[in-house]
């Protein structure tokens, strides 16, 4: 049953159901861009509701595989597995949601097999951009389910935990009945290459500046903050963590023993401007042109803790998530004006490498694991589909393409594995959350309408018998009325004046007469406009 992360790209969540007992995979969040005042996304969980959740495994730690547990466990009082890693990252949020102070946090090992409810659930090592990442093989009774997480083949990991193909390989010989893995990457069509190459393209970038250098990166990516503490040591410059999901990410890798940097190399931020400039190596948040992230206000030149010039630097170390395109864009162009060098993927190819497996390392893991069944997660309806082919050409019996909302049903019947697939089989749907609050769908329609239409103020004053007391006070909010603005008004107020004239004295309530003030507002407005602001009426008397 997936709750989230198939048909779009985030918010990674799905239950897998024997009999009446439910294992949630990962439990992840995605974010709003439609600036209506969202923080963060995460599924509905209703479905489950009906079933007896026995636990939540989770892959990895990035935020769309783990960021909705706080508002899961608001429902759900269950036990949560992960390593140690994604374990430290949940606990760092305790500060913020006061649900996972009481959370049953578990930490495994890789190859550790662990028993959750009717499930027996064994993670194995795989690499990605984030630290400790893994697959599950999930025994059950039809046979074993192996889930991939998020990963990609990488040869010389920064972190030397090396993705465990024998494993998978053994995993394969014993027989697979199931196999769901990772599509993000499907349309790249060459290996995308290890973590550690990034480290080799960033020092003589590092080593060339003659002033600070910024790199901008997911702050998730724990290899890419150890190659960068290394290469701080190596160009005797000290590192500056700009942004706070930076500082959390590396509190949990010095407590995790994956950053084991000396207490001398990361000083605080407020140094960065007495500091000569030769000796700063930043690390900024902020690679999706977040308004008030760290990138955003240096581009700006608001950043109070240091001003950058000529001699300086800017590295985007990072993906740019489809669609943020132009906003990211615009960050880097405001450096280019103040003639500051930007580097980015597409001038200098080394300085970032996808955690995604490519096509011919999705065909790899497929070779591995030779399972009998097969259904493509994370990604969108092209990504799946196409993920869906690659499994077939490998020659894969069986495969379908599931959408949040659908529910797949995996049939044993003498070792063979067939799938019916059974549209919106429970309610799919997505929750929307303003810090810890959450925001109704019809509050965001409100504001969807407000954005695209505008807001007309209309305060009138009535007398003991309901009748309009001098002129209408009429105000416009969002809308482009410009030369029209005079026009409107009397246009509002003639037909305000008559649909109150035409209204019979037993009818005329506040409810009645606030309503007729606003349709009248509205039709006056779509003659002028030719559109339909919203309408807020106020009497007094």
């Amino acid at each position: 049953m997936p709750f989230g992360g198939l048909g779009e790209i985030g918010m990674n969540c799905l239950a897998i159901v024997q009999d009446n007992d439910a294992l949630v995979v990962d439990c992840g969040i995605s974010f709003d861009s439609r600036g209506l005042g969202v923080d963060i996304i995460c599924p509905k969980f209703e479905a489950l509701g009906a079933l007896n959740v026995v636990g939540v495994f989770l892959t990895h730690g990035h935020e769309d595989h783990i960021g909705a547990l706080p508002y899961f466990l608001r429902s759900f009082d269950v036990p949560i597995w992960g390593t140690a890693y994604t374990v430290g990252l949940v606990r760092q949020r305790r500060d913020e949601h006061e649900v996972l102070e009481y959370a049953r946090l578990h930490t495994v090992v890789p190859r550790d097999r662990i028993t959750v409810g009717p499930f027996d659930v064994e993670p194995i090592r795989v690499t990605h951009s984030i630290a400790d990442a893994t697959a599950l093989a999930i025994r059950t009774k039809i046979g074993t389910v192996i889930h991939t997480g998020d990963f990609k083949f990488d040869e010389t990991p920064p972190d030397e935990e090396y993705f465990d193909e024998a494993r998978l390989s053994e995993l394969g010989d014993e027989g697979v009945a199931l196999l769901m893995s990772d599509s993000t990457n499907v349309d790249t069509l060459v290996p995308v290459g290890s973590e550690a190459g990034v480290g080799i393209a960033l020092e003589p970038i590092v080593r060339a500046t003659k002033g600070a250098v910024i790199v901008a990166q997911f702050a998730s990516n724990v290899h890419r903050l150890k190659m960068l503490g290394d290469i701080a040591l190596k160009t005797d410059r000290n590192l500056f963590l700009f942004g706070r999901s930076l500082q959390k990410h590396a509190r949990v890798g010095r407590d995790t023993g994956y950053l084991k940097w000396p207490s001398s190399l990361v000083l605080p931020n407020d140094q960065a401007s007495s500091l000569d400039k030769s000796r700063v190596l930043a690390i900024a948040s902020g690679t999706q042109a977040e308004a008030n992230a760290a990138l955003s206000r240096l581009a700006r030149d608001d950043y109070p803790l240091l001003k950058l010039n000529e001699l300086d630097a800017v590295v985007m170390s990072a993906r740019i998530i489809p669609g943020n395109e132009p906003e990211v864009f615009n960050i880097l162009n405001q450096f280019l004006r103040r003639q500051i060098a930007v580097h980015t993927w597409l001038t200098d190819r080394g300085v970032h490498v996808s955690g995604h497996a490519s096509r011919p390392e999705q065909q790899r893991m497929l070779e591995l694991v030779r399972p009998r069944a097969f259904i493509p997660l994370h990604g969108t309806l092209h990504h799946l589909r196409s993920h869906a082919d690659v499994a077939k050409k490998a020659g894969v019996p069986h495969t379908t393409v599931l959408e949040n909302g659908d529910m797949a049903t995996v049939y044993e019947d003498n070792a063979a594995i067939t799938i019916r697939r059974t549209p919106r089989a429970f309610a799919a749907g997505k929750r929307y959350f303003l810090a810890t609050h959450e925001v109704p769908d019809a509050v965001l329609r409100e504001r969807e309408q407000l954005a695209r239409e505008g807001l007309i103020v209309m305060i009138a004053r009535i007398d003991d018998d309901r009748l309009l007391m001098g002129p209408i006070d009429i105000n416009f909010r969002g809308i482009a009325v410009d030369d029209l603005a005079g026009d409107l008004r009397e246009a509002i107020t003639r037909e305000a004046t008559e649909a109150l004239k035409a209204m019979p004295t037993e009818l005329c309530t506040p409810g009645t007469i606030s309503d007729v003030l606003r349709q009248a507002a509205r039709r006056a407005a779509s003659a002028l406009l030719g559109h339909k602001p919203e309408v807020l009426v106020r009497l007094r008397a």
